[in-house]
């Protein structure tokens, strides 16, 4: 099932001259193809809107006390039923003003429809999500699902690049020039999923800077699902270069601390973009080394706009209804309240920044008692001074090593500050990886991390049961690690 290519032409004029330029382009695999709505034939629109309305199927549910005088009460009994559409109007047309037994609940087309009617309630879902992507989508190139299909061979296993609780990613290659590419495919039996397509479409395409993974295009297919195509980087993530657990002496020596000095610039870097480049602020709301992409050059690049969303302004808290993110990289008024703001990239940042410091996780069940989580043992490190007990001691340092690690580990100080208002803006942070600023004393040092909030034992317990993994599923049903 596919898209036509007519319907999106206006003038009739115009239509060989553009199907050859849209033909041509797309064979050689630069084509930007527009949205298309689905072909229909001359009358079948009023004829399936007929069809659809008289074999929808209701809820009823029926009271009984035709001319009573008192309205019914909440807690009457009911006796439920079904009836298609045709039947419920018998009975509004039969029913006399004295007689409203008929209550109608709730539409349930989604259960009871043939395969012919759940598809004809998809194409108008594609529908509705093409409209609304259509301001940025001429920006970018319209895949086929047989050229997803091709390019991932089948979504072949061997092609998987990594996998979220919603997403997986596959590598695969595209167009005449075989492009290598990165497709994510959203999962289908999702019912948010159109409404995350969306808004990580209209986020990911209007981001255009060089530590930011550009949105190659994307594919929607009725029958099949949602599918966003990123250009590839070919370096990996920095997760894997740091927690492979095949690390070893000769992995760190390929990142060094100069290369682990470069990612924290690049990444700073990319945050502020979001943040204060951009027409609207945009939060990431999960950054981490898995999202953190290198290049051939070990240059850093941020990806995975799936949990991204615009804000008002910078420092402009927002609430939202349900926490979603990773476990360790989680600010806390955002894990406790669900209070969104720049600062909350602020905090994962500074978690990111302690990893290529330590070369630990964040969480870490295995450690020894008081490491496990990897805020809360470096708190008292740093209040003391005690630096070197921090230093990852695989990957060799020398002088200048040193001045960056000091450069990272304050910022880092600075980024987990319980109090999000104590936290700095990344411009300030970047200021301070580059050497050309130091943080007042107040915000040189963590204030009041995890372990000074005044939570009972139980909370604390909780909690670290929650990042280790060792609760219930639905214990933490509102809760989203990817």
């Amino acid at each position: 099932m596919g898209f036509s290519r007519n319907s999106c032409i206006n003038c009739d004029n115009e239509v060989k001259f553009k199907s050859l330029r849209y033909k041509t382009m797309w064979d050689f695999g630069l084509g930007c193809v527009l949205p298309q709505s689905r072909r229909r034939r001359s009358g079948e629109k009023e004829e399936d809107g007929s069809i659809s309305e008289q074999n929808k199927a209701w809820l009823l549910a029926e009271s009984g006390g035709c001319g009573a005088d008192e309205p019914h009460s909440v807690h009457s009994s009911f006796r439920f039923s079904f009836c298609s559409q045709v039947e419920l109007e018998s009975m509004t047309v039969n029913n006399n003003d004295n007689c409203s037994a008929t209550v109608l609940i709730v539409n349930l087309d989604n259960g009871l429809l043939n395969d012919s009617k759940s598809r004809e309630l998809n194409w108008r879902r594609i529908e509705s999500l093409e409209r609304s992507i259509s301001p940025v989508a001429h920006s970018l190139i319209r895949f086929t699902y047989q050229e997803i299909l091709s390019a991932t061979r089948k979504f072949s296993k061997g092609r998987v690049l990594g996998r979220g609780a919603l997403s997986c990613v596959f590598k695969g290659r595209v167009g005449f020039l075989r492009t290598t590419v990165a497709i994510k495919r959203l999962d289908r039996e999702d019912r948010e999923s159109s409404k995350a397509f969306c808004r990580e479409l209209m986020i990911a395409s209007s981001l255009h800077n060089p530590r930011i993974v550009p949105l190659v295009g994307f594919c929607i297919d009725a029958e099949e699902g949602l599918f966003l195509v990123y250009k590839h980087v070919s370096g990996g993530s920095l997760e894997r270069i740091l927690h492979d657990k095949k690390r070893g002496v000769k992995s760190n020596l390929a990142f060094p601390w100069s290369a682990r000095y470069k990612v924290a610039l690049g990444i700073a870097e990319a945050i502020e973009y979001l943040h204060n480049g951009t027409e609207r602020c945009v939060v990431h709301r999960d950054i981490k080394p898995s999202n953190i992409l290198l290049s051939s050059k070990k240059t850093p690049k941020l990806c995975d706009f799936g949990l991204a969303t615009w804000t008002h302004a910078p420092s402009v808290p927002f609430l939202c209804k349900t926490v979603k993110g990773t476990f360790g990289y989680l600010a806390p008024e955002y894990f406790q309240h669900g209070k969104v703001s720049d600062k909350t990239d602020i905090y994962a940042f500074g978690v990111v920044l302690l990893e290529l410091i330590t070369g630990r996780k964040p969480i870490e069940p295995k450690r020894g008692p008081g490491e496990e989580n990897l805020v809360v043992w470096v708190e008292p490190l740093l209040r003391q001074g005690d630096v070197e007990k921090l230093i990852d001691p695989l990957p060799k340092f020398t002088e200048k090593n040193m001045n960056h690690i000091s450069r990272m580990v304050q910022a880092a100080a600075a980024c987990i500050s319980n109090e999000e208002s104590h936290r700095p803006e990344m411009s300030e942070i970047i200021t301070v990886l580059r050497g050309k600023h130091i943080f007042p004393s107040g915000k040189s040092t963590v204030i009041g991390s995890y372990s000074n909030l005044q939570r009972t034992e139980s909370e604390i317990k909780s909690y670290y049961a929650l990042a280790m993994g060792e609760v219930e599923s639905e214990d933490v049903d509102h809760l989203h690690r990817l």
